[in-house]
């Protein structure tokens, strides 16, 4: 059972693009530390297999189906929270989708723009639906970036434009909210040790001939704490940021990477 005793006591979180890694992770840590959760995504069962979880465990979770790149379904996603709970403290965006890993100058234009629409416009449109209730409570934000950020792996240009433009937005609306009392942060987390990165593993691993644990290990050298960062492990950093001990963090990035990278 949850104790509801934790960093998040009392609070209502929403969670937007929850998926079966870290979205799913998130949103278990926040209701874990105490919080009231709301799920937002665009697969209905996606969000009941997370909020029966969550209930399961002694929690409070409600799942909105969302279309987080429509702006109305957006709008029904703040008015029906806020009508179950009455306000809403935290905000957590997390949807995104990766872009192919080729050049920048050999990308899919159609596929970039489809990228930033849900990697970067979509966490504008849900910061904005929730600004009144955000600052009604003094709330806090998080997006949710990447090591993209930070390192120079080739293929990734598209998705580190638009992960740049999320850490930028974020840095903006900060200075917008933080004279409102609310903070928005980001985290940036590295190769998260779950399905995707999981399955990209085994197809490098079986293209080289080697067990899937070797690329691991490969990759793993590069970081400072030689592993990799788990689910759980970016999803406490946003708890962290999200919570009143981090009541005077503002503007600021958190890489939850295991050293992979340094800024």
């Amino acid at each position: 059972m949850l104790t509801h005793q934790g960093l998040l006591a009392g609070k209502v979180v929403v969670v937007s693009g929850v998926g079966p890694a870290l979205g799913r992770s998130i949103a278990v840590q926040s209701a874990a530390a105490g919080a009231k959760v709301v799920l937002a995504a665009r697969t209905p069962e996606r969000l009941e297999s997370v909020a029966t979880e969550i209930r399961d465990r002694g929690g409070i979770a409600l799942a909105i189906p969302t279309d987080l790149t429509d702006v109305d379904s957006i709008s029904s996603l703040a008015e029906t929270a806020l009508a179950e709970f009455g306000g809403v403290d935290c905000l957590v965006n997390n949807a995104f989708v990766q872009p192919a890993q080729v050049s920048l100058l050999d990308a899919d234009m159609a596929s970039i723009q489809s990228g930033i629409d849900i990697n970067l416009l979509a966490a504008l449109n849900v910061t904005r639906a929730f600004v009144p209730a955000l600052t009604e409570a003094k709330g806090s934000v998080v997006m949710v970036t990447s090591m993209v950020l930070r390192n120079q792996l080739p293929g990734f240009g598209a998705y580190r434009i638009m992960k740049s433009g999320l850490l930028a937005m974020a840095r903006s609306l900060s200075i917008d909210l933080g004279p409102k009392g609310v903070r928005v942060n980001s985290v940036a987390p590295g190769y998260i040790w779950a399905d995707s990165v999981k399955n990209m593993f085994e197809k490098k691993a079986a293209a080289a001939g080697v067990d899937p644990k070797v690329i691991y290990d490969e990759v793993a050298a590069g970081a400072d704490l030689r592993r990799l960062p788990e689910p759980d492990d970016i999803a406490n950093a946003v708890v962290f940021l999200l919570s009143d001990s981090a009541r005077a963090i503002a503007g600021q990035c958190l890489d939850v990477n295991c050293g992979h990278t340094h800024h």
